[in-house]
């Protein structure tokens, strides 16, 4: 077996178990959509409602994901806020020789820089 295909059959069998509990979090909050729920839950065949679960799965993953996202973006924003600006090598000065740096550590700084620039300008606006 394909490690290519055991990748995406157990990631398919995590979104339609995503989309499946959802879906039963729905029909048991709603008494609109328990009928709903319901009435698929007999109508349609199982191969239908798992791809509807995987597709649903698909859309919580990735809103989970976002969320994390966000909860992690916060965080570095508030570290970055509690440093000094001073700290930071001036602009236009590489931290590390041409060619070595890694671009993603360097989007990382350039964000933390401009979330203690923006924290700074927040902090003088309300002195102000």
């Amino acid at each position: 077996m394909n490690s290519d295909n055991l990748t995406q059959m157990l990631q398919k069998g995590f979104r339609v178990t995503l989309g499946a509990t959802s879906f039963v979090i729905d029909t048991l909050q709603d008494s609109q959509k328990r009928d709903e729920n319901l009435s698929k839950l007999k109508s349609e065949n199982f191969t239908q409602l798992t791809e509807e679960w995987a597709q649903q799965g698909e859309l919580t993953e990735r809103e989970a994901r976002n969320f994390v996202d966000t909860i992690f973006t916060q965080q570095n924003t508030q570290d970055s806020a509690q440093t000094e600006v001073t700290s930071d090598p001036p602009i236009g000065v590489p931290a590390e020789p041409a060619g070595q740096s890694d671009p993603r550590l360097e989007i990382q700084e350039l964000t933390a820089q401009v979330a203690a620039l923006r924290a700074e300008l927040e902090n003088l606006r309300a002195d102000d």
